[in-house]
């Protein structure tokens, strides 16, 4: 199999590995085990980000039609968690490989030491040529701070591993150009950097058993090849499809990347929610920093400092009109920042290393 990918993280959705019954569909889980494991006695590394726990639980309990929605998830994750792991394990130890589990939420990217433990972690797990089940911890998780779907954790643990590319494995072709049910729709099979009004062809239906729909597999696909990792979505209920989207061999949407980003600026990217402070720009520093030059946030270019921050802190950049225009590391405090605001020839208090634009 030639293919220049050497690490890759592929996201296998609910609808991929459940019947249209809702519970999961074991003929398929093996055949996509089968294709994971040939891969990895190809040489290449592999991170599986699964879902499949909710469903995996309701095959073994039912639930009284009454019960509270967060409380039902708890308890079908809770059980579902360990069928599902089980299955796996089952089925890699078949091939002769060894897989592992690893439950995380969003709190566990929260900071940068967080975010580097989780590293370490599969970066041991990859050393030892063990293959990583990726999962959200619904069983702890809360509403608030649950990942918008795996297809967000996904593009997480790709940036954070600098992985050669991401794989989404959907119940659908890729992005359509159009309703998929309409006649003469097709599949958009490259999507370059920087493409516009992508979302205007998509429905807003999500499947049936995933949390996302395809809306926020378009937005993370084009912010993670922004950060320079390709990404593919492909249809995980076609046969031999893992394989096919490595030699280019099927019809779907391959998202082109830009040039690579740094680890840290990766971080950053994904570091929306854990933000502390808000500092407001004027027109001229916005423009600056948008410009794709290097340009660092002086404290010149700053109108108001609306929340407070600590050195180290990922901080909000926002424009006079409220609109974010992008994150950062604050390389000092609130109270340095207001002894310079407005002042030239100051010390940044973003480094363009260290900021990342939202576009």
């Amino acid at each position: 199999m030639k293919t220049s990918y050497r690490k890759v993280v592929i996201k296998i959705g609910s609808n991929v590995l459940t019947r249209e019954d809702g519970l999961p569909d074991q003929n398929r889980i093996e055949h996509l085990v089968e294709q994971l494991s040939a891969i990895k006695k190809q040489g290449i590394e592999v991170v599986v980000v699964s879902s499949g726990a909710v469903a995996s639980g309701r095959s073994l309990i039912k639930i009284q039609e009454k019960q509270n929605t967060v409380a039902a998830r708890q308890l079908l994750a809770s059980i579902g968690q360990i069928k599902l792991i089980n299955t796996y394990m089952q089925l890699f130890e078949k091939q002769e490989l060894i897989c592992s589990q690893v439950l995380v939420t969003k709190e566990d990217f929260r900071d940068r030491m967080h975010y580097l433990n989780i590293k370490n972690c599969l970066e041991i797990l990859l050393q030892y040529h063990v293959i990583p089940i990726v999962n959200e911890n619904d069983v702890v998780s809360v509403t608030e701070l649950m990942f918008t779907d795996n297809d967000e954790l996904a593009g997480l643990i790709a940036s954070m591993l600098n992985a050669d590319a991401l794989i989404i494995l959907s119940n659908v072709d890729g992005i359509y150009n159009g309703d998929p049910k309409t006649a003469g729709t097709t599949v958009i099979e490259k999507i370059k950097p920087g493409a516009q009004n992508l979302s205007s062809f998509i429905t807003t239906a999500k499947s049936g058993f995933g949390r996302g729909g395809m809306v926020t597999k378009l937005s993370m696909a084009q912010k993670i090849a922004k950060l320079g990792i390709p990404v593919h979505i492909a249809n995980g209920t076609r046969d031999n499809i893992i394989i096919d989207v490595l030699t280019e061999n099927v019809i779907h949407t391959h998202f082109l990347a830009e040039k690579n980003t740094s680890g840290k600026k990766k971080w950053i990217a994904h570091s929306e929610n854990s933000a502390t402070g808000v500092v407001k720009l004027n027109l001229g520093a916005q423009q600056a920093l948008i410009s794709g030059k290097a340009s660092s946030l002086l404290p010149i270019g700053i109108v108001e400092l609306q929340s407070a921050f600590m050195k180290g802190d990922i901080i909000k950049l926002i424009g006079e009109d409220n609109k974010l225009i992008g994150l950062g590391i604050a390389e000092y405090g609130i109270d340095k920042a207001r002894e310079r605001i407005g002042l030239k020839g100051q010390k940044p208090l973003v480094h363009y290393n260290y900021f990342y634009a939202i576009s």
